[in-house]
């Protein structure tokens, strides 16, 4: 009997040593769409688009209202979350990991994690990918090798794919075939989930989640819905008629206050889009965030599933958002609210939901991440931790979310009452100023009355000072300045 108590004892010492190590090391599972807009999901204010899977994790979690992408295209976006600096810092305003700018000593969001006893992984797209053309081919595109354990990629017929297709963009009688490319092309297709890229990236993140649940692991699972072309099978597109669909509104001149550099490189007037072709654009851009959020839902069904809810940090954002016709305006690029502001999601086992108002941006996962799992890093990564929000989402970490386009030719500034813009650091390329409480749809440019020149000045003031601080940790001068500050 003796005996048996020893060894009972034994084993419950064991189990809490293991447990203690399992909570010193949570999961992290971070899910990233592509292209995908705030303003499509359904828990944010979106009531036509459909997501039951995001709008679950978000009653679960802490769901961030005011985050920003810190630059609105693929590529600068992903590099500056993965490496946790802006891009003026990277220098990575392109199709790029960042790593050639950063150097082999910086160590990327999951090579720190890596590097500290997990296995790391990613599924598909999380730097950058050309789509449809890298997952058509099955490659890496500009990957980091150095961030992942082991990588997978998810190939998929895209544009390809059998089904019933059309091409919206630049064809306004019809009459021309579907095509690949960064087109708005739709194919309603034939077969299952399985058959896309999102559906054999989810299968492959849930064999990884069953495979590796015994030891810590960070596994980055990427989505590439609803980036064109618009592709999912036939049954995702049911509820979304495109007759049904509601356009912006557009408003007479609304271009005629807003510089020529701030004009979207795709509008419906440059893309040659009827009205009916639009609201086929919208309504397939629909079906693709449904599909990719039926994908989502099966990673966190098996992560459920496997016992792992209670020790996994998740993780649901996108890489910037992407306008459906607003200002007539489609994609990205543009630092208007459709096409920087993004979903995010963090939730964090022991953390009550909540939603949580306060600016934050995407590079902020670099250090929250980081701290959630015990992890240091540099301390010269220019995001902040957002974990005190997760306890206390009625604090705010920042005042002024910040993000620029144009390889970094043009700027915003975006505080809860106004939204600046200026092309060019001269402002020689002209300045927007929107009143986001009167006119959040931002039609009326008042910066260039004179009732608000101090506010417009203000705000120069506001992104000089910003560039010199986002300047004075460049990464290419932050080991002598460190000696400096050391002989100091």
């Amino acid at each position: 009997m003796k005996k048996i108590s020893v060894v009972f004892a034994l084993l419950c010492i064991c189990t809490l040593a293991i447990s203690q190590v399992s909570s010193d090391k949570p999961n992290v599972l971070f899910i990233i769409a592509d292209d995908l807009t705030a303003t499509a999901v359904s828990c944010y204010e979106n009531k036509a688009c459909h997501t039951p899977n995001i709008d679950q994790l978000a009653s679960e979690g802490v769901r961030f209202t005011k985050t920003y992408c810190q630059f609105p295209v693929c590529g600068p976006s992903r590099a500056s979350l993965m490496n946790g600096y802006y891009p003026h810092a990277t220098k990575a305003f392109g199709y790029t990991s960042g790593r050639e700018k950063i150097g082999p000593d910086r160590k990327t969001l999951s090579q720190l994690f890596k590097e500290n006893g997990y296995y790391t992984a990613r599924v598909s797209k999380i730097y950058h990918m050309g789509v449809p053309i890298d997952i058509e081919k099955g490659s890496d595109g500009p990957d980091d090798p150095e961030s992942w354990g082991e990588k997978f990629n998810s190939q998929g017929p895209e544009w390809l794919a059998p089904g019933e297709g059309e091409l919206v963009q630049g064809n306004p009688d019809g009459t021309l075939p579907i095509r690949g490319g960064n087109k708005m092309t739709i194919v309603k297709a034939d077969g299952d989930d399985l058959v896309h890229s999102d559906g054999r990236t989810a299968q492959k993140a849930c064999e990884l989640i069953r495979e590796h649940k015994s030891k810590p692991f960070f596994l980055a699972v990427g989505f590439v819905r609803p980036h064109v072309p618009f592709v999912a099978p036939k049954s995702y597109f049911d509820p979304y008629p495109f007759e049904g669909i509601t356009l912006p509104e557009k408003v007479k001149g609304d271009w005629d206050d807003i510089p020529k550099k701030g004009i979207n490189y795709v509008t419906s007037q440059k893309a040659q889009m009827t009205l009916e072709q639009q609201q086929k654009a919208v309504a397939a851009y629909y079906a693709s965030v449904s599909y990719m959020d039926a994908q989502v839902g099966k990673v966190l069904n098996t992560l459920k599933e496997e016992g792992l809810e209670d020790n996994t940090i998740v993780v649901f954002t996108s890489d910037h958002g992407f306008h459906l016709g607003e200002h007539d305006f489609w994609m990205k690029v543009s630092l208007k609210e459709e096409s920087v502001r993004v979903p995010m999601i963090i939730k964090v086992p022991g953390k009550e939901p909540a939603v949580c108002h306060s600016f934050t941006e995407l590079l902020d996962l670099y250090p929250t991440l980081t701290e959630l799992a015990n992890i240091e890093h540099s301390g010269n990564a220019q995001g902040k931790s957002l974990s005190q929000l997760l306890s206390k989402p009625e604090l705010s970490v920042r005042d002024m979310a910040f993000s620029v386009s144009l390889r970094g030719n043009a700027f915003l500034c975006r505080t809860d009452k106004w939204a600046y813009i200026q092309y060019g650091e001269d402002a020689s390329n002209g300045v927007e100023l929107f009143d986001m409480e009167k006119d959040p749809k931002q039609y009326t440019n008042l910066a260039y009355n004179s009732n608000y020149i101090d506010i417009v000045n203000d705000f120069s003031i506001k992104l000089r000072n910003k560039l010199v601080e986002v300047r004075t940790n460049d990464i290419s001068i932050d080991k002598k300045m460190r000696t400096i500050k050391i002989a100091q």
